[in-house]
């Protein structure tokens, strides 16, 4: 019977991707956007993303049976985007078009000497090359997210590859490979939203994966890259910090960092942008949104909606409280130098990307991306962490739809205090620990394996 189903189950599941590829195109033909050209652009666009998608599971050494299986999910990920892009949210209207505008109005890169948008340099890059298509800029930024959802999927492939390196023949890299592409908060948020925190996700996941296997320069590169992109990669970057007092990165290595992020921003420097705005962007985003809190599970949905704290106080706290996550964790990378190893690696970058946006103030839903994906892989490399993920990828997909609906899910009264995102942040708070608790039983394992 095992042999029948593995037989049947390739071809099955390929035959059911084709129809939803197929299913894919027919949805693009209806878009309400663009002419009939940009809409077969489209479909042809989706289709490459799939064959791509495909492409690199090859790459990666996946025979012909997985590639057929793996044909459902990459097809059902294309037609669920297809849905999404005539979707329009405020932050496109208000935003990412009137910057595409403005590129396409002030000759494409040559506007890169102005002073538009608050997002950081490569980012505006994309945005000059695409003013210079006629395609309805809405399905340009969505398509550009959506490569990097592909993107994505390849890494957490990667990454739990090198967490499960023992266990040969496994389907848990092709299984975090076809969940990403699927996961929710992954879908909205590029395909939906048109934003693009995927970007420094994928990018932070592949160096994860590259410095868990050695690769210290070109996963230092990546991360620079990771941040180049969005300040937010910020929340697992400490890591390297950890993996070099423990000896799995080399100090030379990490100069790689400045010089990548220096090589990026060069261009528009040369283009004719200010330094002040190159070096500045980041500052600037900091001290933008004044609330303590902008719909994040995070501690600061423990305060009762509508009761007056001191913010600064408050600010003050929550980054103090990170701060000391960090120092513990690179407490912990000095303790185990010499011998920690993946799972312990890989358990305090999990700790990290919830407990940073977890404790800091003026946290937006968006900002547990890498919370999201990092505790995708982790449950994929080991059955026991799925609690862990599923609590982290809920509480996400809940302050999204916050967000995209205006209205909050479940709010809650008691003793007279109203909290509107309470459980939110009590899942995330509880995915946080059992983080927590897995690190210290790594760690444990790491010191009992090699004594010192």
């Amino acid at each position: 019977m095992k042999k029948q189903w593995n037989t049947y189950l390739p071809p099955v599941c390929a035959a059911l991707g084709v129809l939803a590829l197929g299913g894919t195109s027919f949805v693009c033909a209806g878009l309400e956007r663009g002419a009939a050209a940009d809409h077969i652009g489209m479909a042809v666009m989706l289709a490459a993303l799939a064959l791509l998608a495909l492409f690199l599971l090859r790459l990666e050494g996946c025979g012909r049976d997985a590639l057929l299986a793996m044909l459902l999910p990459v097809g059902a990920a294309m037609l669920v985007r297809a849905l999404c892009l005539d979707c329009v949210t405020d932050d496109f209207s208000d935003f990412l078009s009137p910057w595409y505008s403005y590129f396409k109005a002030n000759g494409g890169f040559a506007a890169m000497a102005g002073s538009v948008g608050d997002y950081n340099i490569p980012y505006l890059y994309f945005i000059a090359a695409i003013s210079y298509l006629d395609a309805p800029d809405l399905y340009l930024y969505k398509l550009f997210s959506i490569l990097w959802d592909v993107l994505l999927a390849w890494g957490c492939f990667r990454l739990v590859r090198s967490l499960g390196r023992e266990r040969q023949g496994s389907a848990a890299p092709l299984i975090a490979f076809g969940t990403a592409l699927l996961l929710p908060t992954v879908v909205l948020n590029g395909a939906y939203w048109a934003q693009c925190d995927v970007i420094y996700g994928a990018l932070a996941i592949h160096a994860a994966a590259l410095a868990l296997e050695g690769r210290g320069k070109v996963s230092v590169a990546l991360m620079a890259l990771a941040f180049s992109f969005k300040l937010q990669a910020i929340f697992v970057l400490p890591l390297w910090g950890v993996l070099w007092l423990a000896k799995r990165v080399k100090f030379r290595e990490l100069w790689v960092f400045p010089l990548t992020y220096l090589a990026i921003v060069l261009p528009a420097a040369a283009l004719g942008k200010p330094w002040k705005d190159i070096l500045g962007v980041y500052f600037q985003q900091v001290g933008e949104y004044p609330r303590l809190v902008l719909n994040a599970p995070s501690a600061y949905q423990f305060i009762p909606y509508g009761v007056e704290v001191d913010q600064t106080l408050a600010s003050a706290l929550g980054i103090a409280a990170a701060g000391l996550l960090v120092l513990a964790l690179l407490a912990l990378g000095w303790r185990l130098r010499g011998r920690m190893s993946r799972e312990t690696a890989m358990a305090a970058a999990v700790v990290l990307c919830l407990g940073v946006p977890f404790f800091l103030p003026r946290m937006h839903e968006r900002y547990f991306f890498l919370a999201d994906v990092f505790t995708l892989c982790w449950a994929c490399a080991s059955p026991r962490r799925v609690p862990a993920a599923v609590l982290a990828e809920g509480a996400s997909l809940a302050s999204y739809l916050v967000f995209l609906r205006l209205k909050f899910n479940c709010v809650l009264r008691l003793g007279g205090f109203t909290f509107v995102m309470a459980l939110e942040a009590l899942a995330v708070l509880a995915a946080l620990a059992l983080a927590v608790w897995e690190l210290a039983k790594e760690a444990k394992t790491d010191l009992r394996r090699n004594p010192a």
